[in-house]
């Protein structure tokens, strides 16, 4: 049995061919999905292709062999989200800046809809990809492993990379939070926030959360996490959710800024005042905190520098130049006037 690739960009079709027991040209008509072959050499192609993690090069097949790409796929939860688009402008314009496109996607924090996305972009043999979080499918990280291209890892910090980290630490974030709020006295503290994949890094920024509630031999006395996308009116309906199942509430923090905002509006339309009723935190810096009428507790998260970090370490990697295989992006509390 024919052993993985180890060459750069992964298995070619002739291994793939070779390791089936069958010409190239069957392979080829096998993954063109064409005539000329039976359901069980179909079936042998496939196997292989699978086990030795095989994309097509649509690169070579569009305008022939070619040694140096200068595409770099960069993959993100959400193209909407106010935290990534300054993440992704960085990027852009630090990959430009190198000589290097992006070809972006939204994985929409689905590690099955990011191994599609992998699927499609590494058939233009990119230098390198971009990924946003820790948790990959496995056959993801065997595509990966195949390509043996440069990868970087953003945003959820990971001292075991699968190639580079460049994030802060989501847990760190929380916990910090929790313990300021306690320093400010607040002692009866409920969570709101949304979530529409498990695995999201605002549930690790709760699980530090509740650690320092927890070191305090305190609980949350509420929590509600919305079937939703984090925003505006899910931190509104989450906030009306909340009070009206528990009124004996000091303080709430919630996963975003947006949902901070929607919980502030919520407040201000009953004539709850903030923070002598109730104190109110968010979290991301987001831009929407600048034209508050009261500043906002949060903690900022530096985006640009991110996206930086990430795009040069890449680039680093591609040219073989030294790089740190774990780097950390600062964040910061923000102590506002609503805790």
């Amino acid at each position: 049995m024919a052993k993985k690739s180890s060459r750069k960009g992964g298995a070619t079709l002739s291994e793939v061919a070779e390791a089936a027991g069958v010409s190239k040209m069957t392979a080829s008509r096998v993954l063109r999905n064409a005539s000329g072959f039976t359901e069980e050499t179909k079936a042998k192609v496939m196997l292989q292709v699978e086990r030795l993690g095989y994309v097509p090069n649509r690169i070579a097949a569009a305008f022939g062999s070619v040694d140096t790409s200068t595409l770099i796929g960069v993959s993100v939860p959400s193209l909407t989200s106010g935290l990534y688009g300054p993440v992704l402008d960085s990027i852009d314009r630090t990959f430009l800046k190198y000589g290097y496109q992006t070809m972006i996607g939204a994985h929409e924090r689905s590690p099955e809809t990011e191994e599609e996305w992998l699927r499609a972009i590494l058939a233009w043999r990119p230098a390198g990809v971009i990924l946003s979080g820790r948790k990959h499918t496995p056959a993801t990280i065997e595509i990966l492993k195949a390509q043996a291209i440069p990868i970087v890892e953003m945003w959820n910090l990971n001292t075991s990379p699968l190639d580079i980290s460049v994030g802060f630490n989501h847990y760190d974030c929380g916990y910090e939070m929790g313990r300021f709020m306690l320093s400010k006295g607040y002692r009866k503290i409920a969570y709101i926030g949304a979530n529409r994949n498990e695995g999201s890094t605002n549930l690790i920024r709760l699980d530090g959360f509740e650690a320092a509630l927890n070191d305090s031999s305190l609980q949350l006395v509420s929590k509600e996490i919305l079937v939703d996308h984090a925003g505006f009116y899910p931190g509104y309906y989450g906030t009306e959710n909340v009070l009206n199942r528990t009124s004996d509430i000091d303080a709430i923090y919630y996963q975003d800024d947006t949902m901070a905002v929607g919980g502030m509006f919520y407040c201000q339309k009953h004539g709850i005042e903030i923070p002598n009723d109730i104190a109110i935190a968010g979290w991301g810096g987001m831009e929407v905190t600048s034209v508050l009428p009261r500043k906002l507790t949060t903690t900022t998260v530096a985006t640009e520098t991110l996206g930086k970090s990430a795009a040069e370490a890449l680039v680093a990697r591609i040219r073989n130049e030294p790089t740190k295989d774990v780097n950390v992006v600062e964040t910061r509390l923000i102590p506002g006037e609503t805790v």
